[in-house]
Parts: structure tokens; sequence; C-alpha cells
């Protein structure tokens, strides 16, 4: 299930579209695109293309939601799907290996896995030193956060979970935005599956990152931040239950 945001997408989704039909071979696939972001009166032309290729296209001009538009775009995807095993990207992404991860998710889901999730670098980045530094703290935090403080660092881009579970947390209003996703899994004790293999990394695009220092603080910022809006949940639900 991949979001199609018309205004930026249309052109971008066949790359990793061509990258997934490299596993049909091995097993048939069920690409399902929600394509949105658009005016009602006028539909992007590419929503016929789609279809004549084979997708499964569901259409939404606007996508109502008080939490991550993407998120919602996906879940309106994931209600059309026949099978149990989601497997789920951006439109930006490409997948180096789709044979090796796709097979990798699906035996994860079968054998018992609520999720799973492998490792997500950048492509298309400015080649600054600022950014190579974020780039650097970006992928230290994650290994923190994931390592350190057990809590599952999936993201939009890249992660399998079970369609039921998906449909039931959102529902609940428990997973307004991806990155909830891994916090609530752990949460409830799911059973996560996590693998750093470069055989099972996907690439997600740079493209909106401007470089220079100026943006590397306010992304230090941020990152400070969200951090202690972690530790101070966990102090929380750690205080309440003793």
């Amino acid at each position: 299930v991949i979001p199609v945001n018309a205004q930026k997408d249309l052109s971008r989704i066949l790359l990793v579209a061509s990258d997934i039909l490299a596993y049909k071979d091995v097993m048939p696939v069920e690409f399902i695109l929600v394509v949105n972001n658009y005016p009602s009166d006028n539909p992007p032309k590419e929503i016929d293309d789609f279809v004549d290729m084979g997708f499964n296209v569901r259409c939404t001009p606007k996508v109502e939601h008080k939490g991550g538009v993407a998120i919602a775009s996906r879940i309106l995807g994931i209600e059309l799907a026949r099978s149990e095993t989601l497997l789920l990207f951006d439109a930006d992404c490409r997948i180096p290996n789709a044979k090796a991860l796709l097979g990798w998710y699906i035996l994860q889901l079968e054998a018992g896995s609520d999720l799973a999730y492998t490792h997500v670098d950048y492509m298309d980045l400015p080649s600054d030193m600022a950014t190579k530094v974020r780039m650097f703290i970006h992928h230290a935090s994650r290994w923190f956060k994931r390592t350190v403080l057990g809590v599952p660092t999936c993201r939009g881009s890249n992660y399998a979970i079970k369609r039921k579970l998906m449909l039931e947390l959102f529902s609940q209003g428990r997973i307004p935005y991806d990155i909830h996703v891994g916090p609530v899994l752990k949460s409830i004790n799911a059973r996560i599956a996590y693998s750093g293999s470069k055989e099972l990394m996907v690439l997600t695009s740079g493209r909106f990152f401007n470089g220079g220092w100026r943006e590397l603080v306010e992304y230090l910022a941020w990152r400070v931040g969200y951090y202690r809006r972690i530790l101070s949940a966990q102090f929380g639900k750690n205080s309440s239950n003793q």
C-alpha cells in the first residue's frame, strides 16, 4: 500500500513500483495506490494509467484527518487490502533488493511477528558537511531509540504489519502518525522483528533537504524536544503504574 500525493508523487511512484514488481516472479503481490490531494473536478490523468498498469487505485481528492495525512491515506488503501500481510512504503522511496526485502517481510509476519521493519537510508541528499553531520546524528539517534530505549523506529516509508491490528489501532486513535506505530506496538507487547542488513535496506528521498547549518540547528532543536517528550511519557507511565 502506497499513498500518492498528486502534487508531487505521480512521476516518482513508477520508480518504486518497478522495484517491487521484481518480486512478482516469486509470489503475486496486490499493489494498492491511494492517490490524493487534487482538485475534485480535475483528477490527474495518471489515475487511468495506473489502473491500466494493473494497480488497485483508490482516489480521494482530500484526506480528512487530525493527524498525519500520509497514514490516513495509507489506511484508505489498507481497507481495500485482501491480505493480512501489509507491506507499507512511500512513493518517494526505492527498494534496491525487493526480492530479499519482501520475502523477509512475508516470512516474518507469517511466522507470527505483528510488526517488521528494516534499515532506512537516504538518497538525493545535499553534499554539504552540515547535511553529513545531520545524517550521522539522525542514524545515531535512531540507534539510541531502538537499542537503548527499546522503541521500534519503523517509519512510513518502510514497514510491514498485520492488517487487522493496524486498522484497530488507527480506529482507536492510537496511531495518528506513522511515527507512533513503533511506540504503540511496544506498549502492547507486540512481536517485533528488525533487520539492519544492507540487503534489506530501503532508500528514502532527501529531496526536501536544503542543507546548511541553520537547517541542522533546527533539526537538533526538534530532536532534543522529541526525546524529552518520549522520556517524559515513559516516566509518567512508570509512575502511574507504581
